[in-house]
C-alpha cells in the first residue's frame, strides 16, 4: 500500500512516526472534543500514577493530549503522546488521568525503514538529529513494505521525500547500509567533459490563448514567462496541465533539496550554461545556469534562475552540484518577445536602461506595474526565430497598450 503521511517524530531510537493524512480529519476532531472537556489545570491532589495508565497532558502549547505513562519518577512521569509518538518528561500538576478515549487506537504509527541497518547496529545519535531535522512536520509518500508481528510492533516501510528514497539518501551520508540504492544515483552529480542540461518547457500551439504568469523582465519588450494554470482559469490545455504538474512535482523537490544542501558538493567547474544549484538572496537555492565569470579575485559568477529568469552574481560559495533528479524538470520560464509595439522614438525621459538604451526606465516601471501580481493570458505568434507572444491583461486588453498611451511606446504593425 501507498499513502501521503505527515511525520509527527523521530525516536530516540530511529522509530519514526507518522500520521497518515487520511487521518487528519478523524484525529482534529478528537482534539477539538479534548479541549472541549478538558480545561485549565491538569490533577492537583496526590495521585499514584502507574506505567501504562492512560492520561492526558497538558503540553507546552497549553492544547491537551492523549498520552500515556511511560516511565514514573517522584514528582515529574515520563508521558508518551499516542496520537504524536514523541515522549517527554511532564510534572504531574499537567497531567490528568482518564478512561476516556482509550477505545480509539493510536493516530500516529511506529515505523522503521525496510532492509535497513544502522551503522554500528543502532542509529546513531547523529543519525537521529538529521532524521528529525529533516522530515519532522514534512509530507512524505510511505510505501508499506512488511505488517508487524504484533498490534504495538512497527510497520516496516520506504519513506520517499521529493521523489529521493530515505534509506537510499542515509546510505548516501553514511549512517546505515540500505539493501535497495537504486535512488543514490539520484543525488550523484555529473562527471565528464560533456555538461548536463535542462529540459524546455513545451509550449501551447500557435494561436491558442493560455494563462501566463510574469516572472521577470529584461526589458518592456523582453521577458520570461510562466505557464499558469490555476484554479482562476478553468480550461486548461494538456500542456499547461502538465506544466502545473511538474511545476508542482519540482517545488516539493526543490523543498527537500534546500534541507540536504550541505550534503551537496561546491561547484568546482565553471562552464558556461552549467546547470547548478544556487543561493538566492531569500536564502533558499534554486535551479540554475552559469552563464560567465564577472570577476576572478575573489572569483564571482553570473549565474540565471531558470525557473523564473532572474539573474545574479554569486561568490562560488553559494554555488553548489545539483542532484541528477532536478535536471528531469523542465524549466518553468520561458524567454519571449512582446509583439504589437517598439520604443517611442520622441520618449524625452533621460534615464535610460542601460544594457537596453533605445527604452527609457519610466518604461521599464511602467511595464512591471503593468504585469506585476496581475492575471495575464498571451498567445504565441510565432517561435522562430524567437518565441514571439502578445500579452494580454486581466482586463482582457494588450499590456503594452498603456505604454502606448502614456507616450513610453509606440504600435508596430
Amino acid at each position: 500500500k501507498i499513502f501521503q503521511a505527515i511525520v509527527s517524530c523521530v525516536g530516540g531510537d530511529g522509530t519514526i512516526y507518522i500520521i497518515p493524512k487520511s487521518y487528519e480529519t478523524a484525529l482534529n476532531k478528537l482534539m477539538t472534543e479534548i479541549q472541549n472537556t478538558f480545561k485549565g489545570l491538569g490533577l492537583l491532589i496526590p495521585y499514584c500514577w502507574k506505567k501504562g495508565e492512560a492520561c492526558v497532558v497538558r503540553g507546552s502549547d497549553t492544547v491537551w493530549y492523549r498520552a500515556k505513562i511511560v516511565e514514573v519518577s517522584g514528582s515529574t512521569l515520563q508521558v508518551q503522546y499516542i496520537d504524536r509518538g514523541y515522549i517527554e518528561s511532564i510534572p504531574q500538576c499537567h497531567l490528568y488521568p482518564t478512561t476516556f478515549y482509550t477505545g480509539i487506537p493510536p493516530f500516529c504509527i511506529p515505523c522503521q525503514l525496510y532492509k535497513t541497518l544502522p551503522i554500528g547496529n543502532f542509529w546513531q545519535q547523529d543519525a537521529v538529529d538529521y532524521l528529525q531535522e529533516l522530515l519532522k512536520n514534512e509530507e512524505v509518500e510511505i510505501h508499506v513494505k512488511e505488517l508487524p508481528g504484533n498490534p504495538w510492533g512497527k510497520l516496516s516501510i520506504s519513506l520517499y521525500f521529493g521523489g529521493m528514497s530515505l534509506s537510499s539518501f542515509m546510505a548516501y551520508q553514511k549512517y546505515c547500509v540500505a539493501e535497495d540504492c537504486q535512488d543514490i544515483q539520484k543525488l550523484e552529480v555529473f562527471e565528464g567533459d560533456l555538461p548536463p542540461s535542462y529540459l524546455l518547457q513545451p509550449l501551447p500551439v500557435p494561436g491558442e490563448t493560455f494563462p501566463v504568469t510574469v516572472t521577470h523582465l529584461v526589458s518592456p519588450k523582453e521577458v520570461y514567462i510562466c505557464l499558469d494554470s490555476s484554479e482562476t482559469f478553468t480550461k486548461c490545455s494538456a500542456t499547461e496541465r502538465a506544466a502545473s504538474r511538474d511545476s508542482e512535482s519540482l517545488n516539493k523537490a526543490l523543498k527537500w533539496c534546500n534541507k540536504i544542501v550541505k550534503t551537496l558538493p561546491h561547484l568546482t567547474s565553471f562552464k558556461k550554461e552549467l546547470p547548478c544549484l544556487a543561493e538566492y538572496v531569500d536564502g533558499l537555492w534554486y535551479r540554475a545556469k552559469l552563464l560567465s565569470i564577472t570577476q576572478l579575485v575573489p572569483v564571482q559568477i553570473l549565474v540565471q534562475f531558470v525557473d523564473y529568469g532572474t539573474y545574479l552574481v554569486a561568490p562560488t560559495s553559494r554555488l553548489r552540484h545539483i542532484p541528477c533528479h532536478l535536471l528531469k524538470y523542465p524549466v518553468q520560464a520561458v524567454r519571449v518577445l512582446l509583439a504589437g509595439f517598439r520604443p517611442a522614438s520622441d520618449d524625452k525621459n533621460v534615464e535610460r536602461i542601460p544594457y537596453s538604451p533605445e527604452w527609457s526606465l519610466k518604461a521599464l516601471w511602467t511595464m512591471v506595474d503593468c504585469v506585476e501580481g496581475k492575471r495575464l493570458s498571451a498567445s504565441i505568434l510565432s517561435v522562430s526565430p524567437e518565441v514571439t507572444i502578445s500579452l494580454y491583461g486581466d482586463d482582457k486588453n494588450l499590456v503594452h497598450l498603456k505604454l502606448v498611451e502614456m507616450g513610453l511606446a509606440e504600435l508596430d504593425q
